[in-house]
């Protein structure tokens, strides 16, 4: 049985995990907390899924990333290249399939929509 406080509050290990993510960008340098913001911020717009364990897994290995490369004294551009966007694609699509998608699910719900516009249709021209 889960915890009642749960059921209100939604998983607390996905709760605290995120936590421990957002310390840890805190730590980073300065550019690398700015980069570690929008990088976040598009996954949020543009993840491939919308299920906490992944996204916490998601957050973990980009946080480690840029932990590494801060340690190592890399430079944000040689860690995104010249398309940030293109990066961080490339980095979703690491996590395609593993999770669920909000993405997937309204491509569903259309298909699903449209089917049932053709069965009225069909219904109404008596076919």
């Amino acid at each position: 049985m889960r915890n009642p406080i749960e059921l209100l509050l939604g998983n607390l290990d996905d709760k605290r995990k995120w936590r421990a993510y957002r310390a840890r960008v805190k730590q980073l340098p300065a550019g690398y907390r700015e980069a570690a913001k929008g990088l976040e911020h598009y996954v949020m717009n543009f993840g491939p899924v919308d299920d906490g364990p992944t996204l916490v897994r998601m957050f973990d290995d980009l946080a480690d990333l840029l932990e590494r490369s801060a340690a190592d004294g890399l430079p944000i551009r040689e860690v995104v290249g010249d398309d940030p966007a293109d990066f961080m694609e490339t980095f979703l699509d690491t996590y395609r399939g593993t999770g669920k998608s909000w993405v997937e699910k309204e491509r569903r719900r259309l298909a699903s929509t449209i089917d049932k516009a053709i069965q009225e249709q069909d219904r109404e021209a008596g076919r």
